[in-house]
């Protein structure tokens, strides 16, 4: 596939060594254009560094990997409300949390994936990628068995399709929870998640494994 990452952090890179290794051409942008060549030069394979609205153009799907203050900006650079992004999937891993706490920040009963939708119209928004700490994905990648599970949602199932596969390049399983109205509770979990361990509280622990049936 032809990906294109929005964003230059550790989610953005350790993502995008796995997707290049997988076989897939990857771009990348971010608002340094000098961190973006760092980034693409580290990944090697074909990788290249270019700006926001190129990374959006002509992909078969897009990571919005910057933090969640930052979405507005970088979809505008991206030229998302001018319809650039319209009919792609657009990946939203980014937790709208208070750092240190895991309070949500999007308004009552809303989600950073839906506000996500209103910036950029027409893009298929797929909420994954969000719970697992950026630096995991290079040893789930390198797993021989997937051993770890990614909820998604999204309302177009030929991008939730996509973002499913991008996922299993990435060492993992997808979880299709449900449409895009599902995202607050996937960010609530994170927010859970985030609490917890800044709590110094094993997440893992307060959860209960309950037994699943195959019937």
């Amino acid at each position: 596939m032809r990906i294109g990452i929005l964003g230059t952090g550790t989610l953005a890179a350790a993502l995008g060594e796995t997707w290049t290794r997988a076989g897939h051409d990857v771009v990348v942008a971010g608002r340094s254009p000098a961190k973006a060549r760092e980034m693409a030069d580290r990944l090697g394979s074909g990788a290249q560094a270019v700006t926001p609205r190129q990374a959006a153009v002509g992909r078969d799907a897009v990571l919005l990997a910057v933090s969640w203050t930052g979405v507005e900006d970088m979809l505008r650079a991206a030229g998302a409300p001018e319809g650039s992004l319209d009919a792609k999937p657009l990946i939203d891993p980014t937790n709208a949390v208070d750092h240190g706490i895991g309070i949500l920040r999007t308004g009552h009963g809303d989600s950073m994936a839906q506000g996500i939708a209103r910036l950029a119209p027409g893009a298929h928004v797929v909420k994954a990628f969000h719970l697992f700490p950026a630096e995991q994905w290079t040893s789930i990648a390198a797993a021989e068995e997937p051993s770890v599970t990614v909820p998604i949602c999204g309302d177009d199932s030929g991008a939730v399709h996509i973002v499913s596969q991008l996922i299993r390049d990435a060492g993992a399983v997808p979880a299709v929870l449900g449409t895009l109205d599902r995202a607050r509770q996937l960010e609530e979990v994170a927010g859970f998640v985030i609490g917890m361990a800044f709590a110094g509280i094993d997440p893992n622990a307060a959860i209960p494994r309950v037994r699943t049936s195959t019937a």
